[in-house]
């Protein structure tokens, strides 16, 4: 229990942040999270700041008085990383600003925005930024983490489109991370950025889009899920920058089996999208949406499988294509007799994903703290539940179907390439690895930057 002296001695070095203690109304609300598994209910206190220098006397409060800090930017950890147990978060939320120079092609961003507000302020001045594929995650953590969307296959990853960020470090010192300032902080943001600060605002170049894109859902029965694999193999046999899609196995309301589920985004016109796609087309999807839509309304067609609530668990997994149809069958019928025998498991979803990495891959491995940067295809098993009775039995199938999956689809996969960090859930043995070969320059950073390991929630550097 925090006491009432120490909640005095923040409010007195606070200039305008907000804050919110269990007495205060709306403080629950502040509690909640985008997974009900995130929200914790222990009586702690949320500090809601509008600038740097109230982050940094947060900051610089909390382990003066040897109490847990967390901080929330999009609040979409499953495992609870932006919130604590009776301790002080950090809520960046009323630092969303989104400012777009057109003229230099940026758009700089605050900690607490959602990729939303950035698609909606660029879309305005004809530009787009290489974002996630939910649009109400928060620009933070997808940043920090990498950030795969659908522009990376013309422009690489999030991280490989940051300009510069405002870091306020564990000392309070608030500082700029570039290629020119503090480069070595800001080679470690770009795919560890968990470890070292708080970043309160973002740069990133921008590109020109002016023109709307193909995208929308193909849906098909499950019978076709070897045809469809097949077709989005071809996809990237055949790779195409402007190009990619995501395959989901999830049962649509009142259905009685999990279908498959295909995003398709072709960034051109729609002939050249249908063009693109014509082998998934030809096989008669039961349901398809494609039109061609503005750019800034792509990233909300996951948002009807990502709503709030709900208890969920992500596990990734990776595979190096082509994914064996055969294979991506075992992997449906896997998740249909789970959700047969679980009813409450409905809203689960699989994800596959078919980027185009070339331009991912163009950045040398060492050139960022990103140590997943291959030819590897991200996947991700996404379950939701409503009882938290089964918060452990279904996390410990989730968890046993990722190492055998894991086990066939590494076979394939160079030795060595660790799993994505953003879709990898503290504790789970799979991300002993997370870091890979940038291990050891990233436990030199975090004993300089961090050596009291204050930024200890998300995959934590051990020095």
């Amino acid at each position: 229990m925090i006491s009432d002296s120490a909640v005095a001695a923040l409010k007195s070095q606070l200039r305008s942040a907000r804050v919110y203690t269990p007495d205060c109304e709306g403080y629950p609300n502040t509690l909640q999270r985008w997974s009900d598994t995130g929200s914790k209910a222990a009586q702690g206190i949320v500090v809601m700041p509008t600038e740097a220098e109230d982050v940094r006397a947060a900051l610089l409060w909390a382990p003066e008085h040897q109490i847990d800090l967390a901080v929330k930017g999009g609040g979409h950890s499953v495992a609870g990383t932006s919130s604590s147990d009776g301790g002080l978060v950090i809520d960046l939320s009323l630092m969303n600003s989104v400012s777009v120079d057109p003229a230099a092609k940026t758009v700089t961003v605050g900690g607490g925005a959602t990729w939303k507000e950035v698609d909606e302020a660029a879309a305005a001045h004809g530009l787009a930024a290489v974002g996630g594929t939910v649009n109400h995650t928060g620009v933070g953590g997808l940043t920090l983490g990498g950030g795969y969307g659908w522009l990376s296959g013309q422009y690489g990853l999030t991280i490989d489109n940051l300009l510069s960020a405002t870091v306020v470090l564990a000392t309070g010192q608030v500082v700029t991370a570039s290629a020119t300032e503090n480069a070595d902080l800001f080679w470690g943001l770009r795919g560890a950025g968990y470890n070292f600060g708080v970043v309160t605002s973002f740069t990133f170049r921008a590109h020109e889009q002016p023109n709307p894109v193909y995208a929308g859902l193909l849906a098909f029965p499950p019978d076709q899920v070897e045809a469809v694999i097949e077709q989005l193999n071809r996809t990237l046999e055949h790779p195409d920058p402007r190009s990619g899609a995501i395959c989901i196995f999830a049962q649509p309301p009142g259905a009685p089996v999990p279908m498959v589920n295909v995003i398709v985004f072709y960034n051109g016109t729609q002939a050249q999208g249908e063009k693109r796609f014509a082998g998934l087309l030809a096989l008669n999807p039961v349901v398809n949406t494609t039109a061609t839509i503005p750019y800034s309304q792509v990233n909300a067609l996951q948002n009807p499988m990502a709503t709030y609530g709900g208890r969920k668990s992500f596990k990734g997994v990776f595979f190096h294509p082509p994914l064996a149809p055969s294979f991506a069958r075992s992997m449906l019928d896997d998740l249909t007799a789970r959700l047969q025998a679980e009813p409450d498991l409905a809203a689960s979803a699989l994800l596959l994903e078919f980027y185009d990495m070339r331009a991912i891959c163009a950045v040398p491995r060492e050139a960022t703290a990103f140590a997943s940067r291959s030819w590897t295809q991200n996947g991700l098993i996404n379950l939701r539940w409503t009882d938290a009775r089964k918060d452990g039995e279904h996390r410990a199938w989730a968890r046993e179907r990722q190492a055998r999956w894991k086990a066939e689809l590494d076979a394939r996969v160079q030795e060595g390439v660790p799993q994505y960090i953003n879709y990898a859930e503290p504790g789970d043995s799979v991300v002993d690895n997370i870091y890979g070969e940038n291990l050891g320059r990233l436990q030199e950073l975090k004993a300089k930057y961090d050596p009291h390991n204050v930024f200890h929630k998300m995959h934590p550097i051990r020095v």
